[in-house]
């Protein structure tokens, strides 16, 4: 059982239209990004695009191997991967998780508004002359797809009709109701990588939870799609959690409802060894999905709806961007 079903944390937001939600979420990333990210081709990653700029040593559990370039590596006895400049045309493909797992928020968003936000800074801040954006969104009822496009037009379109989806009926309240398998993250991911033929950048937003097995041990149903994703794309994975799906508050006496299956549960949370156990459970969680993501090279942005969502993007922006600018020292054997 994953979490309780809630009502949306801020109800304010949500008695908003959709035309007055897109108009908040455009401001927001407009006024709070890019102030702090410039440059006319900027994004959420700082490469690796397609045109050589020569090469550097290779940073064990940051390059990937694909890259190695074995002609200096030879020269030099020193392993050294290739630069290249970031491509002037981009075309960004979105997988959405919209199913009933991401109906749950105890803060200033709930996980759906925090998805619905993060598909907005990633739309506004890879906008450029040039540039497409496509998306797939998983929802209980099936896939809807919009097609690679550009424009602002386009992009508003799509913030519209995700926050203008109808949000699903708890279980328990639909009368002859029995479960039904939404799409899960991976038949999503299959099906991204059938249609993303170009080469450019894969951004799955999704709590990760889909299909996670029970022994930390064994592989995320998803990684293997996600790293097939990885040897064309660059892959970005942000994780959408809520604090109560970390750890327990003291309130006593409540009902748990998995929003995917109906199946309720009450637990005692005044019981201190229940809640020390639900927060170790949880990091073992989170681990789990945080090593599956790095073992399928994607680079992973965890955000929290009880924290600064904008501050984390950009301080993700920053630390890639640090990372591919960093100085290099010169080859050993006299080699730059």
């Amino acid at each position: 059982m994953r979490r309780a079903n809630v009502a949306p944390a801020d109800p304010g937001l949500a008695e908003l239209a959709p035309d007055q939600r897109v108009r908040r979420l455009e401001l927001t990333v407009t006024r709070r990004l890019n102030g702090l990210l410039h440059g006319q081709y900027r994004g959420l990653l700082p490469g690796p695009g397609s045109e050589p700029t020569g090469s550097r040593e290779y940073r064990p559990g940051e390059d990937e191997v694909r890259r190695m370039d074995w002609a200096v590596t030879a020269r030099t006895a020193v392993p050294h991967v290739r630069q290249v400049d970031a491509d002037r045309e981009l075309t960004t493909w979105l997988l959405v998780d919209g199913s009933a797992s991401m109906e749950f928020g105890t803060a200033e968003l709930d996980k759906r508004e925090l998805a619905v936000a993060a598909v907005a800074a990633v739309g506004f801040l890879t906008a450029g002359v040039g540039n497409r954006l496509g998306a797939q969104v998983l929802r209980a009822d099936g896939v809807r797809r919009f097609p690679a496009r550009s424009g602002r037009t386009h992009l508003l379109a799509l913030l519209r009709t995700l926050l203008a989806a109808p949000r699903p009926t708890p279980p328990g309240d639909r009368p002859g109701w029995a479960p039904v398998g939404p799409p899960d993250l991976a038949d999503g991911l299959d099906a991204l990588h059938r249609i993303a033929n170009r080469r450019g950048l894969v951004v799955v937003v999704s709590d990760f939870l889909d299909g996670l097995p029970d022994d930390p041990a064994q592989p995320a149903p998803w990684e293997r799609t996600v790293r097939r994703l990885a040897a064309r794309h660059q892959v970005l994975a942000i994780e959408v959690t809520d604090p109560r799906e970390l750890e327990l508050p003291d309130v006593g006496l409540i009902t748990l409802v998995d929003p995917e299956t109906g199946r309720r549960r009450e637990v005692c949370t005044s019981d201190r060894r229940l809640r020390e156990r639900f927060a170790e459970a949880a990091a073992v969680q989170r681990d789990q999905i945080h090593q599956s993501l790095r073992r399928s090279g994607a680079t992973h942005l965890p955000l929290r709806t009880d924290g600064d969502w904008s501050a984390d993007i950009v301080r993700h922006v920053h630390a890639q961007r640090r990372l591919a600018a960093a100085p290099v020292g010169p080859a050993r054997g006299g080699v730059a």
